[in-house]
């Protein structure tokens, strides 16, 4: 046990040190079952995080604009065969009503959020990048938007509408686990859609799902592809169960286990941004996120808006206040930073590119 810490110690060290961890070290990191080396390694990380941002957060506001999608993911409670999902189309107007809400709501980035809906994504996302266009232009804010796979020519014209972001879970680098989770779909097309992205000047998001049948050695793999393709923005998310999905009898993993992977994030990929979701555990497991190393606190939804999440929650709402999360950030030392900061942030990102 001894010498396992000081193994776990002499990682975090060099990682203090601003050095890359290489592939056995990470593996470690995810291997570590005691409750000091845990500890010590989300202490870590909330130092890393301190170095490189200070006490600030970032929020983000998600308009799901459309719950409709082509896929049969086993985890997504809006997975197409899934007929518990309520099914929703926003108006251009609703979206446009929905994102000046969280405009003035205090929100850095607008998330337009949504399932690879056909009728969005028909005709080259004309729609799509139409609805970008209409809101970066009213509300000035960064804009996310999460289309799926889509050709290199439509992530341009999405650029050049406006959009800041592109998100592109792959859930799992373990591909035997990812025809499992997202069966139907092609695992290198997804992976080469993101680099496109980033060769288009698109920042991109990546993100893991926790708890899904992956060993250590696949968390591992995964924080080391999405270390490598360089995404600006990464997360892991631990799974909960969907009812009507294929993983609805799934259980969900020991909290521990995303704090530890959103801990070694932040070691492996220090200076990106790592969200905390609201869809999950309300203010306390927020707070525990964001304590592991965590920077952005996502799933903001407009006030008396009846939006979903990512998931299914059924309770959380006053949690999506910005003043009732203020609260909860005081209470660990954290502010929500200045748009200024954020800005300053992503254009960092945009001019010199990963390291």
């Amino acid at each position: 046990m001894a010498n396992s810490l000081y193994m776990v110690e002499s990682i975090l060290a060099k990682a203090l040190d601003g050095k890359e961890l290489a592939r056995t070290e990470i593996k470690t990191l995810v291997n570590a079952k005691k409750e000091e080396a845990i500890s010590k390694t989300i202490e870590t990380a909330r130092l890393i995080r301190k170095e490189h941002f200070g006490n600030k957060v970032f929020i983000y506001g998600f308009v799901y604009l459309s719950t409709f999608c082509r896929n049969y993911c086993a985890f997504c409670y809006h997975n197409k065969g899934n007929k518990h999902s309520k099914r929703y189309r926003l108006s251009p107007s609703e979206v446009l009503q929905y994102s000046k809400q969280l405009k003035r709501m205090g929100v850095h980035l607008v998330d337009l959020t949504m399932g690879e809906d056909p009728q969005i994504l028909s005709k080259n996302c004309r729609s799509l990048i139409q609805l970008v266009k209409i809101v970066k232009d009213e509300i000035g804010l960064p804009i996310m938007v999460s289309p799926g796979v889509v050709g290199n020519e439509v992530l341009k014209r999405l650029k050049n509408a406006g959009t800041d972001w592109y998100a592109l879970y792959q859930e799992t680098y373990n591909r035997r686990l990812f025809s499992i989770l997202r069966s139907r779909q092609d695992f290198d097309e997804r992976e080469h859609a993101k680099i496109s992205a980033k060769e288009s000047g698109l920042l991109v998001e990546d993100g893991v799902l926790v708890g899904v049948g992956e060993n250590c050695e696949d968390r591992a793999e995964s924080l080391l592809s999405m270390r490598k393709i360089g995404a600006e923005q990464v997360r892991a998310m631990g799974f909960v169960p969907q009812t009507g999905t294929r993983m609805e009898s799934q259980s969900s993993p020991p909290l521990l286990d995303e704090l530890k992977m959103i801990a070694i994030l932040r070691i492996t990929c220090q200076d990106r941004l790592i969200p905390a979701s609201l869809d999950i555990d309300g203010a306390k497991g927020l707070q525990l996120r964001l304590m592991a190393g965590a920077n952005v606190i996502t799933s903001i939804i407009p006030d008396d808006s009846s939006l979903v999440g990512v998931a299914d929650p059924k309770h959380l709402f006053r949690m999506r206040e910005v003043e009732y999360i203020k609260e909860h950030l005081n209470e660990i030392g954290l502010q929500i930073a200045s748009k200024r900061k954020y800005e300053d942030c992503i254009n960092i990102f945009k001019t010199q590119g990963v390291k």
